[in-house]
């Protein structure tokens, strides 16, 4: 069983910035993905950017720019950077993982896991 604990939320004016961090511990065999969904009051959960084991990224254009993802593979953590934040990235931020579990046939097979979820809240 892998858990993912997120820390960093919180309150800050428009413009300013936060760093989000999840770390995934428990009974690790490989996590591949790792990064971060954000949800808003009455909309649904939407990707904010991810990274893979091997470096490359991907995000929502609405943070392009702004937002930076970095991780640690030897520690199984994962951070975002958010500058320049806006009222509109008020969200509950989660992160996720895809932690990899080996088959009878030996083959990996993924599952997600999720963090519990970290408040943003940016002030205009």
């Amino acid at each position: 069983q892998v858990q993912l604990v997120e820390s960093g939320g919180g309150l800050v004016q428009a413009g300013g910035s936060l760093r989000l961090s999840c770390a995934a511990s428990g009974s690790i065999v490989s996590i591949r993905a790792m990064g971060w969904y954000r949800q808003a009051p009455g909309k649904q959960r939407e990707l904010v950017a991810a990274i893979r084991s091997g470096g490359s990224t991907n995000s929502a254009d609405s943070v392009k720019g702004r937002f930076t993802i970095s991780r640690d593979n030897a520690k199984n953590t994962v951070t975002l950077q958010m500058n320049s934040l806006k009222p509109e990235d008020t969200a509950v931020y989660y992160c996720y993982a895809e932690s990899g579990r080996r088959l009878s046939d030996n083959t990996m097979y993924y599952d997600p896991v999720w963090g519990q979820g970290t408040q943003v809240t940016v002030s205009s």
